[in-house]
């Protein structure tokens, strides 16, 4: 077998083992420190609680890392987020880090086409004393979206927007909430490294659903690197989080 041969079917054979996982991390040791370490002992006992129940879901690899969610809670404090949308919101643990993080008359704008995942987690939010800063609405983002951009009062009013949904609509996600977002105010999109794969061999052995949305991940991640309405940070927490930050 020729050197550079082998050399590519490692790499495939590597990217395999990277697609079981959400964490880029090549330890799983070094992960398990970092949520043992910094993660869990902070972590609100309602949060542990949705995630525990959500670990049991049978899609639960669309549950958010706990770093990831952690990160985020800061980052919303951070710039002192108040008005905030979520697009995508499966059992609500990433919804809960936020409604925890927000202030008490702070609002989230969440939008998933699932509302009987919602429902799982809803008891816990509403343990956790934070179901009145969520108004939750069911079905496809877009059509809301389109709503309320032809309202002008609505334009530039969030202060932060989260998406984790369908990668296929990333782009069109974002044609509409950098109306919305104020200026000065954060997005960040989830999944921006796709398990690893963007990076990935051509002939890399993967899942067919990660290599179907590969490409439209990579086209959204070019399509990002070249907006200059926004300045961008690529972080490597979980599979990707790319934040967008409205400069004009």
């Amino acid at each position: 077998m020729a050197p550079n041969q082998e050399g590519q079917e490692n790499k495939a054979a590597d990217f395999l083992q990277l697609s079981k996982t959400k964490s880029l991390l090549q330890s799983d040791e070094l992960y398990q420190y970092i949520l043992e370490t910094s993660v869990y002992p902070r972590e609100h006992e309602c949060l542990k609680e949705l995630r525990e129940l959500t670990k049991k879901h049978p899609r639960n690899c669309m549950l958010s890392t706990p770093d990831e969610a952690q990160f985020l809670s800061m980052l919303l404090k951070l710039i002192n987020a108040k008005n905030t949308m979520e697009i995508g919101v499966y059992t609500g643990y990433s919804l809960l880090y936020t409604a925890l993080a927000i202030p008490d008359d702070g609002k989230i704008l969440a939008m998933d086409i699932n509302r009987e995942y919602y429902e799982l987690g809803l008891p816990i939010i509403e343990k956790a004393g934070v179901a009145h800063k969520i108004d939750f609405r069911e079905g496809p983002a877009l059509p809301l979206l389109d709503q309320m951009i032809q309202d002008e009062k609505s334009h530039g009013t969030f202060d932060f927007i989260f998406v984790d949904a369908d990668k296929n609509n990333c782009i069109n996600y974002h044609k509409r909430i950098i109306e919305l977002v104020k200026v000065g105010g954060v997005i960040g999109y989830d999944n921006t490294l796709w398990f690893g794969s963007v990076a990935g061999p051509p002939d890399a052995k993967m899942d067919e659903i990660i290599r179907y949305f590969r490409d439209f991940v990579l086209e959204f991640n070019k399509a990002l690197a070249i907006d200059p309405r926004i300045e961008i940070c690529q972080l490597s927490i979980a599979d990707g989080v790319t934040l967008c930050r409205r400069i004009s």
